[in-house]
């Protein structure tokens, strides 16, 4: 697996392996997209943010086939790392999540400045929570009615909050 910013002209490929998917949207801060354009104008926010040094997405493509299947984001506020990811549903329960985990934690650690690696899950959403406990994040709080997920009529729900040990 291959870990790549994402560009704007990866936007057929996002659209079609994670960002217009309802199944994927679930658990997701942001809304599924409807059409390409919105994947477009996600993209170009990705490009800015990435440019601002705030906030850095890559694109996970498997090599042998140079195919986008998922996204790991990284959102930095002076050295605390908040971490998400996405994949493609015909790549779930893999192993590829973990891959990319652990590569991006491994990764981050060397970052200068960084304090705290942190990331947290929907508390209904298992698969995600065992991916940041296998990729060495541990559990460190449980949040009742934390989080709105849009694609989840925006009501507040339940998270784990996970960090990584530094």
């Amino acid at each position: 697996m291959e870990l790549r910013r994402l560009q704007p002209n990866d936007a057929d490929e996002v659209f079609s392996a994670y960002g217009g998917r309802p199944e994927v949207g679930r658990y997701l801060t942001w809304p599924t997209h409807k059409g390409v354009e919105d994947t477009r104008l996600f993209l170009q926010h990705v490009d800015r943010a990435w440019n601002a040094g705030v906030e850095f997405t890559f694109g996970l493509r498997l090599r042998a086939f140079n195919q986008l299947i998922g996204a790991f984001g990284v959102q930095n506020d002076d050295g605390r790392l908040e971490v998400g990811y996405v994949l493609a549903p015909t790549f779930w329960d893999q192993g590829l999540a973990t891959e990319a985990c652990s590569a991006m934690v491994k990764y981050l650690k060397m970052w200068p400045r960084v304090y705290r690696i942190q990331s947290f899950v929907d508390a209904e959403n298992v698969a995600s929570a065992r991916v940041l406990l296998k990729s060495g994040f541990v559990e460190e709080a449980r949040l009742p009615k934390w989080r709105r997920f849009i694609n989840q009529q925006n009501t507040p729900r339940d998270c784990i909050q996970f960090r990584v040990p530094l």
